[in-house]
């Protein structure tokens, strides 16, 4: 069973199987997370059941992304998307992390400011650290070349192509 997990993933050495078990730990608790939000008022056992049954879902729904993206990505093998995920993971929860302390050093608060304006500054403050700390991430997951392509056409996309040298 193994052996056939390794092959479908194109996994060649026993240390790539750690992607994989980071991405169904992930997964695992992400659907706890969701589950216990929504049925901490009920039984144990209700949680657990919703908890599975998302993590069963969530996994499909995975695996459907992965299928899809397969052809668009250029990665050398299949468990590269795993990492390439948790990446991504991890770069979007880390950009909140250091976009809230900027704000505050800066003296911008949801007391002090409107609302609208408040959110819009922090939208704007998280892209810039997301794009940041996307490159720095995928350098420290050994995909630096995926996340600076990744990059440039984000880039242009935003429409700040020419400060980019080819």
């Amino acid at each position: 069973m193994l052996e056939t997990f390794k092959r479908r993933w194109e996994i060649q050495k026993n240390w790539q199987l750690l992607f994989p078990i980071i991405g169904l730990i992930g997964l695992g608790y992400c659907a706890y997370k969701i589950a216990f939000r929504f049925a901490e008022t009920y039984s144990v056992i209700l949680s657990i059941a919703l908890a599975s049954l998302l993590f069963f879902v969530l996994l499909k729904l995975t695996l459907y992304i992965f299928k899809k993206l397969e052809q668009k990505w250029i990665l050398d093998y299949k468990w590269e998307m795993i990492r390439v995920f948790i990446v991504f993971a991890i770069t979007g929860s880390s950009s909140v992390f250091v976009g809230r302390p900027i704000m505050k050093f800066v003296g911008i608060t949801k007391e002090n400011l409107n609302p609208i304006i408040y959110w819009v500054l922090f939208i704007i403050i998280g892209l810039v650290f997301y794009q940041i700390l996307l490159v720095t991430f995928g350098w420290l997951f050994g995909q630096f070349k995926f996340f600076w392509e990744f990059e440039k056409k984000m880039l242009k996309r935003f429409g700040l192509g020419k400060f980019i040298n080819e």
